[in-house]
């Protein structure tokens, strides 16, 4: 009861940020639309934000946090602190240096080298004057990262689920206020000092709650503290694992920035974006809560409740995972009209950001899946099986883009972009399978009892909601004769629909929410 609560608090509070995320990505939309714009600053944010992912949200967070958890129960208090401010201050070193480096090299490897494959000039030097404002975002969003990571520790998941919001915020604001004073043809960089300013607000605002705490410390240098080479010599083989998964987006935002027509990696972000939002609520939620439990399980040589909160995890993946797949297959087209289109944002776009939010949106489960299992073997400090994973999934996310992709060109079909999402979703099957299949051989993870009642019951309930959206939604065209508030109304119907169908098969079925928690 305790793991849903919290996930219930950190799922309100991501989805109070992915709607502020939706509202940006509107006005984005709206302001700036697809273009080569749009996709110069969509490049120039995600270098420092596929970064982040490596040095914050991937490697480092998932060797910090079981350590931490370690010296919780076994060092107290005071040894926390300790790790805390070497932890702090040799990550801040190793930030700075990396932000530095990436600053003087990224516009650099644009500019003189853009050229040969980019014939758009402007597009390129839009690029690189916005990293240099972007790529500080590493050194911040990092730090704050390793704040939400002590926080969430210490059970505060409130706090690091809200700090998003700040982000949206920050780009909503440059949009509408700043953009309009930028020189023509540079509206596009207020976006760039947004993201700028947004990581200075997000770390200031974690500082008071961690000072609540008592763990507000000065940072230290501390290469040569034991807690920190132990999350070091963890950290490289779930690096090499972080790396693999940023090489592959990195690849497929190099294939859409380059190969494919302008527009396409505005496509792919606006698609992208709706599936990330059921995967932060829930699947992230998910993620985040389980990980400190699994650690403190460890910690304390409980492998039963190990493997009853990991047998926690999946369930409720499913549970919530499967409809949001399914929604976001047959309302893919509603959604995007609803969400999208107006101003800039015209009917061909919702078209091309529908293709790729299938193949996207087939995916859903196995990257809730990922998120959820993968905190199994980072828990037990083993860094290493889930990098040999992701290793795999990206060589064969890399032979299915150009398979997909260079066919897909070279009969000038519409939407290659589309290509590059479907390799994304199987890759992300295949991670997310041999990730549950390794669980099981080490014997860390039991499957629970009550399987096959619960799988009768999601099956039934799936069956009757994808049968009404799929026959009684009205087609594309429809959403595109009506005005803003009528699809906004009917969506909301249709989502309310559906959901009220697929946990009405729940219950008469016999799903009880509170059996469930009880359980599990």
């Amino acid at each position: 009861m305790g793991l849903l609560r919290s996930a219930s608090v950190f799922s309100s509070l991501t989805m109070v940020s992915r709607v502020f995320g939706l509202i940006r990505d509107q006005i984005l939309a709206i302001v700036f639309g697809p273009g080569a714009g749009l996709d110069a600053f969509w490049v120039a944010f995600k270098i420092p934000n596929f970064m982040r992912r490596l040095f914050a949200e991937g490697a480092f967070s998932q060797s910090f946090v079981p350590v931490l958890g370690e010296y919780k129960v076994k060092q107290g208090d005071e040894g926390v602190r300790e790790l805390i401010s070497r932890v702090s201050g040799s990550l801040a070193l190793v930030l700075l240096g990396v932000t530095v480096l990436g600053i003087v090299i990224f516009p650099w490897i644009i500019l003189e080298y853009g050229p040969a494959v980019v014939e758009n000039q402007h597009k390129l030097v839009l690029t690189a004057q916005m990293l240099v404002l972007t790529l500080p975002y590493i050194f911040f969003i990092s730090l704050t990262a390793l704040a939400g990571g002590v926080l969430n520790t210490y059970k505060r998941f409130a706090v690091p689920a809200f700090t998003p919001v700040f982000l949206n915020l920050c780009l909503i604001g440059v949009s509408l206020w700043l953009a309009p004073l930028m020189p023509e043809d540079y509206e596009v960089k207020a976006l760039a000092w947004g993201v700028f300013l947004a990581g200075i607000v997000q770390l200031l605002f974690q500082f008071p709650f961690l000072a609540k705490l008592k763990l507000l410390t000065w940072p230290k240098y501390g290469f040569n503290h034991p807690g920190v080479k132990k999350i070091m010599r963890l950290m490289l083989p779930a690096i090499v694992g972080s790396a693999v998964v940023q090489i592959n987006l990195m690849l497929d935002l190099i294939i859409a920035y380059t190969l494919l027509p302008d527009g396409s990696v505005s496509w792919l972000t606006f698609s992208d974006r709706l599936v990330e939002f059921p995967l932060g609520v829930f699947g992230i939620a998910i993620a985040t809560v389980v990980l400190p439990s699994l650690s403190q399980h460890h910690a304390t040589t409980d492998p039963e409740k190990f493997s009853r909160v990991l047998d926690w995890g999946i369930r409720w993946s499913l549970l919530i995972g499967l409809p949001a797949m399914a929604g976001l297959i047959l309302l893919a087209g509603p959604l995007l009209t609803t969400l999208f289109n107006y101003g800039a944002f015209v009917q061909h776009d919702v078209v091309m950001s529908q293709m790729s939010l299938f193949a996207y949106a087939s995916g859903l489960l196995a990257f809730i899946m990922v998120k959820v299992l993968t905190p199994g073997f980072y828990s037990r400090q083993d860094t290493r099986t889930p990098m040999r994973i992701a290793v795999v999934a990206m060589l064969v996310n890399m032979v299915l883009n150009f398979a997909f992709v260079l066919p897909w060109l070279h009969y000038d079909l519409p939407g290659p972009h589309t290509g590059l999402a479907i390799a994304t979703a199987i890759s992300a099957i295949l991670n997310a399978g041999v990730l549950l299949l390794m669980l099981k051989r080490q014997g860390v993870y039991q499957i629970g009892t009550g399987w096959g009642a619960f799988s009768l019951q999601i099956g039934t309930g799936l069956l009757l909601m994808v049968g009404l959206l799929f026959f009684a939604v009205p087609g594309l065209q429809t959403w595109f004769d009506w005005p803003f508030w009528q699809r906004a109304l009917m969506l909301l119907v249709w989502v309310g629909a559906g959901a009220l169908v697929y946990f009405v098969g729940l219950y008469l079925l016999g799903f009880r929410l509170g059996k469930f928690r009880a359980q599990h």
